[in-house]
């Protein structure tokens, strides 16, 4: 037992306080015989200054509960102790407890301040060898019988004793309170907090307890996030050694994380440089705690935490960290979390694409935990982040073109369309209407015609925003799909002969219009010859933008879908509206 091991290494030394009247608030029984005696031996007393504090020490008193302070006497009879007694390891309040428990009066302890006088009493070796019942063997029956047993009161005494750390790691006392609460958390891991809920309907992902425990809540409401990060550190560590459920270590590291962190960094005041180097500490040794796995925490509250160790410049081992685990879960991502901004003086890059490629890679090298369903799952993420960050009119076409890049390596293997992605970059177009020719052109690389579906191609070839050699491949790709559904007709069979009747008629209204279709594509491929060589040859910039206007109209007039030329002047020019299929 703790008392044992106490008791059995005391060589400790005792100050005493001088106590004032207005200071002593329990019983009084010794009080006349004291004053007696400290106003008719004076000379016996003894002047020590603990922190600001002065107080007046009866020599025989301390020498008859404290072995340290015999010792001292009997060694230096003729010397001034006070100087021997100057750095005593204790502060005015507990020494008072000391000075009280030596001139007779009551001493009232309590989880605040059991550690620092156990602590005090041992140092001034007031144990059982000195005289009976002092004031070190009633400190440690205490800590055992009243603190030890409740989970609220270690919380209390750890919380309240954070200076004495180190005396305390030396008498074994936090060792024991790491034991005492790994004990109570393993019989209720509840004691760390609830759980944080991962949402798979709404992406409010949060710290959000269970509704059905909420009543117990208020058993424990002394949390562990309230100590400091030396306690906090060694505690939530050996837990994990422990095999604590990982779930509740990891929300209770994300609540710290939101106590420490969060809540300080709501407002937009300026951050000193030592606050900014505590709380990349914090968040650095958080990120080392926290368990890895898949589930945990929320991917939001992941990518939280992620945003702050970029914004706090920490390691990057620290940053890597936090990826692995998000990648791991990408799955469950909403676009807002995807949107990590660019650090560092350079605005070049708006979104740090780089991190998302980092996390994007980890996630398809564990593609196994997730399934087919998460590899949909996240290239419609990556869809809806493009289409997202395209209204950013700050955005420039590099970062863009990495983003489409990224996109279209998230849905290789998914057999989606390129619906989604041709949507971002029409997105992109209309945002961004001061580009070039050549920069659009560099926009709509990466899109695969392929890929698109009947309604995508319809309104890519209608789109004006479009540059004319996208119109055009898109045309093209439409006759080859064309042929390809021929090609497939030909090859059905019907059971009965009205069925052929019809397939017959079905393949000669696509010959046709595939007929159509390749005279059109013909025409619009002759008129764009002509348009580039009227850019080539006029001189007048002015005339140039009117024959280009009027072969786009002429070319949509061949189409079908003419369009009057005044649309094209007009300042009040009508939003196009997009088919049903979302574009």
């Amino acid at each position: 037992m703790i008392k044992g091991t106490l008791l059995g290494f005391c060589t400790v030394l005792v100050f005493i306080r001088k106590l004032k009247p207005n200071n002593i608030m329990t019983e009084r029984r010794y009080a006349d015989t004291s004053l007696r005696t400290s106003k008719s031996a004076s000379s016996r007393e003894l002047e020590v200054h603990v922190g600001s504090m002065p107080f007046a020490l009866d020599k025989e008193l301390l020498a008859s509960k404290s072995a340290k302070v015999a010792a001292l006497l009997k060694e230096n009879s003729n010397t001034d102790l006070s100087c021997l007694l100057r750095d005593v390891p204790s502060d005015s309040e507990t020494f008072e407890l000391v000075a009280r428990f030596c001139h007779g009066f009551v001493v009232q302890m309590s989880a605040e301040n059991i550690v620092p006088l156990i602590c005090l009493s041992y140092y001034l070796g007031m144990d059982e060898n000195q005289c009976n019942n002092n004031l070190l063997s009633k400190a440690v029956s205490f800590f055992e019988q009243r603190v030890l047993p409740s989970w609220n009161e270690i919380i209390k005494a750890l919380r309240s004793s954070e200076k004495y750390l180190p005396q305390m790691m030396q008498l074994g006392l936090f060792d024991v309170c790491i034991q005492a609460m790994i004990a109570k958390a393993s019989d209720n891991p509840r004691h760390l907090g609830e759980p944080i809920i991962i949402s798979r309907n709404d992406g409010n992902d949060g710290d959000k307890p269970n509704a059905k425990r909420r009543l117990f809540a208020l058993d424990w409401q002394e949390d562990l996030t309230t100590l400091s990060l030396q306690l906090y550190e060694p505690i939530i560590y050996t837990m994990t050694q422990h095999e604590i459920p990982p779930e509740y270590i990891s929300a209770s590291i994300y609540r710290y994380a939101k106590k420490w962190i969060f809540c300080c960094n709501n407002g937009r005041e300026t951050v000193s440089i030592y606050k900014r180097k505590s709380q990349r500490n914090v968040i650095e040794t958080l990120e080392k705690l926290l368990p890895h796995g898949r589930d945990l925490l929320p991917c939001t509250l992941l990518f939280e935490m992620l945003r702050c160790a970029i914004d706090l410049e920490a390691s990057s081992g620290c940053r890597n960290g936090f990826e692995m685990r998000i990648g791991k879960q990408l799955d469950q991502a909403k676009v807002k979390d995807l949107l990590i901004p660019s650090q560092g003086y350079a605005k070049e890059v708006q979104y740090d694409i780089e991190c998302i490629r980092r996390i994007l890679k980890v996630f398809y090298g564990n593609y196994d935990s997730s399934g087919a369903s998460g590899f949909i799952t996240v290239a419609e993420l990556m869809e809806e982040f493009l289409a997202e960050v395209a209204c950013d009119l700050d955005l420039t076409i590099d970062t863009f073109i990495s983003l489409e890049e990224m996109s279209m390596a998230a849905a290789l293997g998914t057999k989606r369309n390129s619906d989604g992605i041709y949507r971002a970059i029409d997105i992109y177009l209309e945002k961004h209407a001061y580009l070039t020719e050549k920069e659009k052109e560099q926009v709509c690389k990466v899109l695969d015609f392929r890929k698109m579906s009947a309604e995508a191609c319809e309104h890519a070839a209608k789109n004006e925003r479009l540059p004319v050699r996208v119109v055009v491949q898109v045309l093209f790709m439409a006759q080859l799909q064309l042929r390809e559904t021929l090609a497939r007709g030909t090859y059905d069979e019907g059971d009965e002969k009205s069925g052929k009747e019809d397939e017959e008629e079905e393949e000669d209204e696509v010959r046709l219009e595939m007929e159509k279709m390749s005279i059109k594509v013909k025409e619009l491929e002759k008129d764009c010859h002509e348009m580039k060589k009227e850019i080539t040859i006029g001189s007048n910039r002015q005339r140039v933008n009117k024959g280009k206007l009027s072969l786009w109209s002429e070319m949509k007039r061949k189409f079908g879908c003419s369009t009057n030329m005044n649309d094209f002047h007009c300042p009040t020019k009508k939003k196009k509206v997009h088919p049903k299929w979302g574009l």
